[in-house]
């Protein structure tokens, strides 16, 4: 009774925080729905005993991704106004990608309903004494211990790739000279002044 009631409750709010997400005005107001959204996944997770998922969503999710979000929103001059007033030209290709993904749901749905997929051939055999974390650790750094280091290296180059893209050389900048910084002397770094009085001192 009480997983019910705890499936329904988490459920019942990741929808709500989901559909405040896309209509909040306030993007900051959106992107602390999405968190909300993502702590009760969360908590869905550890309910059908998938922990390990349940820690991502909180720690990768929540404390990178959405936090992130937060910030690049509060600390951008994003005009709005412009943004929205754009809305009407890309409305059908907005129409176009809901009803396809609208369609995917519903197929999906189908075939959930037709019964499960057997994947016994397919998956590791564990025991049942071994917990989920240390099932998928056995999995995914001996079996799949390949594709998980290509997954890597594939978020390596986007990283370098994201940063030449950004990385842009700005004029009028003053250098470090580390070489003439070394080869100061203190008589050169003070000067010693006697200034009559009123009198300001000459650079």
């Amino acid at each position: 009774m009480i997983q019910a009631l705890a499936f329904y409750l988490f459920a019942a709010i990741v929808i709500v925080s989901a559909a405040l997400t896309i209509t909040s005005r306030n993007p900051v107001h959106a992107v602390l729905w999405l968190i909300l959204a993502f702590f009760n996944a969360a908590g869905l997770m550890v309910l059908v005993g998938a922990e390990f998922i349940a820690m991502l969503l909180v720690i990768v999710y929540v404390g990178a991704v959405a936090v992130l979000f937060l910030f690049v929103v509060m600390m951008l001059n994003i005009d709005f106004a412009e943004l929205r007033a754009g809305f009407a030209r890309y409305a059908a290709i907005g129409a176009v990608f809901a009803v396809g993904l609208a369609a995917e749901i519903m197929l999906a749905f189908g075939a959930w309903s037709a019964g499960t997929i057997e994947l016994a051939r397919r998956g590791a055999p564990m025991p049942e004494t071994t917990s989920n974390i240390q099932a998928l650790g056995m999995v995914l750094y001996t079996r799949y211990l390949f594709v998980f280091e290509g997954a890597g290296l594939v978020l390596l180059v986007a990283m370098i790739g994201a940063i030449v893209l950004t990385h842009r050389d700005r004029t009028g900048s003053r250098k470090q000279n580390i070489s003439r910084q070394n080869a100061r002397r203190p008589q050169d770094a003070t000067r010693n002044t006697q200034p009559t009085v009123g009198a300001g001192v000459e650079l």
